[in-house]
């Protein structure tokens, strides 16, 4: 029998960073399934963003065609009173690994966030349109943005999976555990389910025309919600008898503002990437069956 497999000097070699995040855990479980794709997993035990000399030292000796961001300080209210650390991980930090990807000549995809934006443009939100963070994680994510020279910054908004703490793993525990809960009702963007945009990752590092494509992308699963809208879903499909009441965001002060409309246009990616997006309630509907199944529930 003839084998057509690739020999592994062939293949692209993609290092995925923060894998074992949420995203970075969906994007290793999608690559491994690449055979056009050798993927080299690193977490913080592997390598320290924080330490630079580290970083440097690792990309002189290992050289790749494209490295995968998904490491990042993501305590939004937290990172209010952590400046210095918010600004290390999500700024300085991707300032050197933007140099080190330049000097070996790999392309980047840095995954950063819809709070750049300060919510107050009622309408999709394009690449092009004026960032305006209004909190401490938004401002340290655009920073980092603007070191990416060579590569992609794909933002997203409303993560969430079966792995790692979010929204929508929260929202399940509370849901067994009360009798209803008080959602935000006037804070609107997108859910993104992370197995999404892990499998729009692997189309994007498959792409044989990758550094004519370089610039910014919006990534979210499709539709528009608010938090309550989303809540209302996770509990509908997980079967759970919790009644969702809808508050202000007034009446749920948190120490970051939020932005009050982030709901990304995905026109480019889908057009550059050839990408197909779900829409948000299948999504939501897809993760928590995998949850649920995971867990052995019905």
């Amino acid at each position: 029998m003839t084998d057509y497999s690739l020999p592994l000097d062939w293949m692209k070699k993609v290092c995925v960073i923060g894998a074992d995040g949420q995203l970075g855990t969906e994007l290793i479980l999608a690559l491994q399934g690449s055979t056009q794709i050798k993927v080299t997993p690193l977490t913080i035990d592997d390598l320290d963003l924080l330490k630079h000399d580290n970083v440097r030292t690792y990309f002189h000796a290992n050289r790749f065609d494209i490295v995968v961001n998904c490491a990042a300080y993501t305590a939004v209210d937290l990172a209010e009173k952590e400046i210095a650390l918010n600004d290390a991980l999500n700024n300085q930090a991707v300032r050197v690994l933007a140099a080190a990807c330049e000097k070996q000549g790999a392309s980047l995809i840095h995954i950063s966030t819809d709070f750049v934006f300060d919510g107050t443009h009622a309408d999709l939100l394009t690449e092009e349109d004026r960032t305006n963070p209004i909190q401490a994680y938004g401002r340290a994510k655009l920073e980092g943005e603007q070191w990416v020279k060579k590569g992609l910054v794909i933002r997203t908004s409303w993560l969430y999976s079966p792995f790692g703490n979010n929204f929508l793993k929260t929202m399940l525990k509370l849901g067994d555990a009360r009798d209803s809960l008080s959602v935000v009702v006037n804070q609107i963007g997108t859910p993104t389910y992370a197995y999404d945009l892990a499998q729009a990752l692997v189309k994007i590092c498959s792409s044989d025309e990758l550094e004519s494509k370089y610039g910014i992308y919006h990534f979210s699963n499709e539709g528009v919600a608010s938090w309550y809208d989303f809540t209302q879903s996770i509990m509908e499909y997980a079967g759970i008898a919790c009644n969702i009441r809808a508050i202000s965001d007034s009446a749920y002060p948190t120490a970051a503002a939020r932005p009050k409309y982030s709901v990304l246009d995905k026109t480019k990616i889908k057009e550059a990437f050839e990408i197909e997006i779900p829409y948000w309630r299948d999504s939501v509907k897809a993760c928590v069956k995998r949850i649920q199944e995971n867990e052995g529930r019905n």
